[in-house]
């Protein structure tokens, strides 16, 4: 958590203690199950520590549709209490470890430390801009783009937080998962990844991403990371 607040501000000793006095009470929750469901009224705001998670709405005929991937450091909804209802679920993708935090905690932190209160809303708005950049992706028809840009986006964000190794990022998604995020169908997946294979730029193979080469997937999936507005980012893998 500490790594994804320190890539979009600058935080002093004092406020990455405060940010850690956050997480002292930790839930475990087992894999496919919510960790907050749509319609409920959260009475805590939620921080992924450890595992995968994804926003989702399920659609009238009963398909998902899944509108953001939560890697650790990310809060799940840090308006969601503000809200009241929740208009759409959040599900553990992996066993996930997440801290369940009080509302008056952040209003007291945001009060109190500013810098820390402009990590959480500058946050919340590079949340938003992913968003918008997979609708705009959606919205191309692009399938090759629209996969290799996912990739390329899961990957810089996992390395962020330190989760890549050698090129290679642990990523517990399924073809069916990322279909969900991309409006494929699994089969047309299947077909993005073959090709991204076989030109050399990405390799997804039992649950492990390995990057081959970022510049060239760049390049031939449209994927800028400026939208991200992580000033630790570099094109080096």
């Amino acid at each position: 958590m500490l790594k994804k607040l320190a890539s979009v501000d600058r935080l002093t000793e004092a406020e990455e203690q405060a940010a850690m006095a956050l997480c002292h009470d930790v839930h475990a929750i087992a894999r496919r199950k919510d960790i907050v469901s749509e319609g409920s009224s959260p009475d805590c705001i939620h921080i992924i520590l450890d595992g995968w998670a994804v926003r989702y709405n399920v659609l009238p005929d009963g398909s998902r549709r899944i509108t953001a991937f939560l890697l650790p450091g990310d809060f799940c909804d840090i308006h969601a209490t503000v809200l009241k209802i929740m208009d759409h679920g959040i599900i553990a993708l992996t066993d996930c470890k997440v801290a369940f935090v009080p509302p008056e905690q952040i209003d007291r932190i945001a009060g109190s430390t500013p810098s820390l209160a402009r990590a959480f809303w500058r946050s919340t708005l590079i949340d938003e801009a992913i968003l918008r950049r997979w609708l705009v992706k959606g919205g191309r028809g692009d399938a090759f783009e629209a996969v290799g840009h996912l990739l390329g986006e899961l990957y810089v964000r996992a390395r962020l937080v330190g989760l890549t190794s050698d090129h290679s990022l642990e990523m517990p998604l399924t073809q069916e998962e990322i279909g969900d995020a991309t409006g494929l169908t699994p089969v047309h997946v299947n077909r993005v990844l073959k090709r991204l294979r076989e030109a050399g730029l990405a390799t997804v193979k039992g649950g492990t991403l390995r990057i081959n080469d970022i510049n060239a997937l760049r390049r031939e999936s449209g994927f800028d990371p400026n939208y991200l507005h992580l000033s630790v980012y570099d094109s080096r893998p």
